[in-house]
């Protein structure tokens, strides 16, 4: 029995259907873009929509649940990113980003040197391309650090 796809594909399906509702009640300017705060989230919809609609009509094998091992590595990155979210705005772009992409890295190689020089690389480079090549406004360092 192929349950658990289909139980998923249920629940996404009836996830994507909610958040379609909840979309088509946003109010839009008459200034808003073509894929503006109304279209977007009901492209969204649909896809997960359809995405649960496959995995009810054709799911696959039953899978092999991970080992504990696997699911405290899980319960790591889950707890390194929910860490992440809260230090971003007090802590700046640089050091929690720097933080989290070498704590993560280190979770897939396990190589310690790899994993710093991952960090800091994902750091900056994502900090030049969200604020310099998009035009993000974002705090490198901690806002009182900088003035």
């Amino acid at each position: 029995m192929k349950l658990s796809d289909r139980l998923f594909g249920l629940i996404a399906t009836i996830g994507a259907l909610a958040y379609g509702a909840g979309a088509l009640g946003i109010q839009t300017s008459f200034m808003s873009d073509p894929v503006g705060s109304k279209t977007f989230p009901l492209m969204i919809a649909t896809v997960a929509f359809l995405c649960g609609i496959v995995m009810m009509l054709k799911p696959d094998d039953e899978p092999e649940w991970p080992v504990a091992r696997s699911i405290g590595a899980l319960i790591i990155c889950a707890a390194v990113l929910v860490g992440y979210a809260y230090a971003l705005k007090p802590g700046g772009f640089l050091v929690p980003t720097a933080l989290a992409s070498g704590i993560l890295s280190f979770q897939i190689s396990g190589k310690p040197k790899l994993a710093v020089i991952t960090g800091v690389s994902l750091s900056v480079g994502l900090f030049v391309l969200f604020k310099f090549v998009l035009g993000l406004s974002l705090f490198g360092l901690p806002r009182w650090l900088m003035g």
